[in-house]
């Protein structure tokens, strides 16, 4: 499924907003029924109507785009929603590029072979994510390049995951997911690996409607020591008291001497200024790495950050996969505060 990606920048913010629209076909004019318009990675979502008509509250908590999918269809991805009210939305049949031929050669890796290697790059290597279970995996499309070493992936339909420790279905749409090995055997079934990159847009529907205590408990755990709890640790300037202690050269250092936290004027985002590498423990017992790209990035009290691209990740917190991950809209309650 290809993508159409509608970009533009606001440094406007505001508390509650409805956002309505239409969602057409752009070549019949006629209007889509049951099209999926949510907010990336959160649980904020629902569907056009038999109308093709569509409407979804938000706040300031959420910052992320706007995704309209249909199957055979090009995903569409808008961020400028903030600025309007009403949004019409023309989407495009997308081509078939799927070449059989290609997608069942044999590429030096069987079937089998690749989707073990998939699930556990994908899903992720905790106990959170040893819980979960791809669905359709019948959907998956996996191109092993044995000149360069790589393993791509892409999929006839968005990839559904169920993780039972955190009770979330997990709608992903796959824009990217590569594995880039520096080693492979395929007879003794081992691989080194050099690099992998992924994105995508996901939706959480969440499963847990009994409210039971240990999937709160889990949730939390999954909570604590992540790159949202970090960077929501950031804005309120409280590392250390949630646990985070910041490290330069194995030395233990003032966190603000690095990080340089400032206010912007009208906006619900803080700049955060970072020049060099440094390393983050948790507790000091988890360690994570962070590596900026860029001087300086932009942080909101939910989570929220930017440019994602820019920061890398590495160690524990590098490591977390789409099986630790909670939704960006997690711990926030009706009234869009921080349980």
């Amino acid at each position: 499924m290809s993508k159409t990606l509608c970009f533009f920048i606001t440094t406007s913010f505001i508390y509650s907003q409805t956002l309505s629209g239409k969602v057409f076909d752009i070549k019949t004019k006629q209007p889509l029924m049951a099209v999926s318009i949510y907010f990336d990675n959160t649980t904020i979502g629902t569907t056009t109507d038999a109308s093709g008509n569509f409407s979804i509250e938000y706040s300031d908590a959420i910052q992320s785009n706007l995704i309209i999918s249909y199957l055979g269809y090009e995903t569409v991805i808008v961020s400028d929603y903030r600025s309007k009210s009403n949004i019409t939305i023309k989407l495009k049949e997308a081509l078939n590029q799927l070449n059989e031929v290609v997608v069942y050669a044999d590429d030096g890796l069987s079937r089998k072979q690749k989707i073990k290697l998939f699930r556990k790059q994908f899903l992720g290597f905790s106990k959170f994510s040893k819980s979960c279970r791809i669905l359709n995996e019948e959907d998956l499309i996996l191109r092993y390049n044995k000149k360069n070493n790589t393993l791509t992936v892409s999929a006839k339909k968005p990839v559904l995951v169920k993780n039972r420790s955190l009770q979330y279905e997990i709608t992903y749409d796959i824009i990217d997911f590569e594995i880039v090995f520096r080693y492979v055997d395929p007879k003794l079934d081992k691989y080194s690996i050099q690099s992998v990159l992924y994105t995508g847009t996901a939706f959480y529907k969440d499963l847990n409607t009994t409210n039971k205590r240990s999937i709160s408990v889990n949730r939390e755990k999954a909570f604590k020591g992540s790159v949202q709890h970090f960077m929501r640790s950031l804005f309120d300037k409280n590392l250390r008291k949630e646990g985070f202690d910041i490290f330069y050269k194995r030395l233990q250092v003032d966190e603000w001497q690095f990080f340089k936290v400032e206010d912007i004027s009208n906006s619900s985002f803080k700049k955060v200024a970072l020049e060099t590498k440094v390393d983050i423990l948790f507790k000091l017992k988890y360690q994570s790495v962070l590596k900026p790209l860029v001087t300086h990035f932009y942080v909101d009290k939910y989570g929220n950050y930017s440019p994602i691209k820019e920061l890398l990740f590495g160690g524990v917190m590098g490591d977390q996969r789409i099986g630790d991950l909670l939704p960006i809209n997690y711990g926030l309650g009706k009234n869009n505060s921080i349980d």
